[in-house]
């Protein structure tokens, strides 16, 4: 009897160690991600989306849950960045200006690859031009009619990052279904970024629709870095209109982007990170006409 007796104590130890350990990453996860509350009141008929990012350390980070029907989402990325080294992987390094800002790169795709940049882009956008960017995933490729005339700043940053080979290789580190995917975190930690602070440029309609893309704000709420997410429900479409709107996914919304969507784990629908599988971003494609 004291045999069996120590076993399950033992046992006991270890369920609970698991916990601790359960726990203690899910602790990790919400303080890595900026999160934003959408409360579903149910004493009206309306539904209000409630939405605010929290600034500063991501320490003060949290996803704010009201006593009534909620669905806790977040759009946006901790202000805090901690991206990974100068990396070059094809080409060679550009040289900075005196302001630390690389120049703009080649429409040809041909610049190498950089990952940490210490000022906003130039100007590298040609008047009177269209840009799109084919978007390829491991789950297929999807392309985004980038919206020049409602952002032309975030779109200039954009298609700067996407030429400079930025998003290759990177992961969608957030999903929640019937709202939106995000991405454009080379850590994949939430709290990445390439080390932009590109103003916000709100939708001039006033809103978002379905496919619409949009830029995830950092820093106080007021400028956005490199994270971006996609819209694919009705939460989504009733974020207030204080995210720049990049642009709409044109093609591979129903296939692509579903598939991307289908990876939201509903056992962390509070903070939509991590997928239920890796979903990453092979390249980015700019094509200018």
């Amino acid at each position: 009897m004291g045999t069996d007796k120590r076993e399950r104590q033992k046992a006991n130890r270890q369920l609970k160690l698991q916990e601790m350990v359960r726990d203690a990453r899910k602790a990790q996860v919400k303080k890595r991600s900026l999160q934003i509350g959408i409360g579903v009141p149910l004493a009206i008929a309306a539904v209000f989306l409630l939405v605010w990012l929290t600034g500063g350390d991501s320490s003060t980070n949290k996803t704010v849950t009201p006593a009534t029907t909620s669905v806790a989402s977040a759009v946006g990325a901790s202000s805090t960045t901690t991206a990974a080294p100068l990396v070059t992987v094809i080409g060679t390094a550009p040289t900075p200006d005196s302001s630390g800002a690389y120049p703009c790169p080649a429409a040809d795709g041909s610049a190498g690859r950089v990952v940490v940049f210490k000022a906003n882009p130039p100007q590298c956008l040609t008047d009177g031009k269209t840009y799109t960017a084919e978007v390829e995933t491991n789950k297929g490729s999807y392309t985004i009619a980038l919206d020049r005339a409602n952002s032309p700043s975030n779109v200039n940053m954009f298609v700067y990052l996407a030429r400079y080979h930025f998003y290759d290789n990177t992961p969608c580190h957030r999903i929640i279904k019937d709202f939106m995917f995000q991405c454009g975190d080379p850590t994949g930690t939430g709290s990445g970024g390439a080390g932009m602070k590109v103003p916000v440029e709100a939708p001039k309609s006033g809103k978002y629709e379905l496919a619409s893309v949009a830029m995830a704000k950092v820093g106080g709420a007021t400028t956005n870095d490199s994270q971006f997410f996609v819209v694919t429900g009705a939460s989504g479409i009733g974020l207030p209109p204080d995210y720049s709107l990049l642009g709409k996914v044109t093609a591979g919304f129903d296939t692509t982007a579903r598939a991307i969507e289908a990876a939201a784990d509903p056992a962390v629908a509070s903070s939509g990170v991590p997928p239920l599988e890796p979903i990453t971003i092979l390249k980015v494609t700019i094509t200018e006409s």
